[in-house]
């Protein structure tokens, strides 16, 4: 019993985002909000588990439920973090208009090398696992030197800078 779950959860660590993303609808029966790599193989991993012997103990989830009363003073979103994760985060205002919709490939040639980098909902950007803040910071790793992000991967002209 024990081996079919970890080969499962081995399997996870192999799959592409694309695949991680369709075994999150197969096991957990929703849309997933993320395209980080590693925050949706380590949920999928739990649920899993979490099927196979059992969620969290009613002991664990009373203390839960006693925590997130006092959540408030420690956590940005209070008890309000636990309270229905299924519903989508709303979108930021004033995104910036060069930025193409969530889930865009953003693909760049470099080096002999082809860049992918997935859009986030929440305007961030995974290169290969990775999470980045912003296109210049994915134009620094993959360089090594200062690059406009929206110049390296062709979002804005070199002669006429949008923004």
């Amino acid at each position: 019993m024990q081996t079919s779950v970890t080969a499962k959860i081995a399997a996870l660590q192999r799959m592409t985002v694309a695949e991680l993303r369709e075994e999150w609808r197969r096991v957990i029966g929703q849309e997933p909000r993320s395209y980080h790599k590693t925050w949706l193989w380590k949920r999928l991993a739990w649920a899993i588990q979490a099927k196979k012997y059992g969620g969290l103990s009613a002991r664990a989830q009373e203390r839960l439920k006693e925590l997130s009363t006092q959540a408030e003073a420690w956590m940005p979103l209070g008890r309000h973090a636990f309270q229905d994760v299924g519903t989508p985060l709303p979108v930021p205002q004033g995104r910036d208009s060069r930025l193409p919709a969530a889930g865009t490939v953003l693909t760049r040639k470099y080096r002999g090398r082809t860049i992918a980098v997935i859009v986030l909902e929440d305007g961030g950007f995974d290169l290969e696992g990775k999470r980045f803040p912003s296109l210049t910071a994915v134009a620094k790793a993959v360089t090594g030197s200062h690059w406009n992000g929206y110049l390296f991967f062709g979002l804005v002209d070199s002669k006429r800078r949008a923004g």
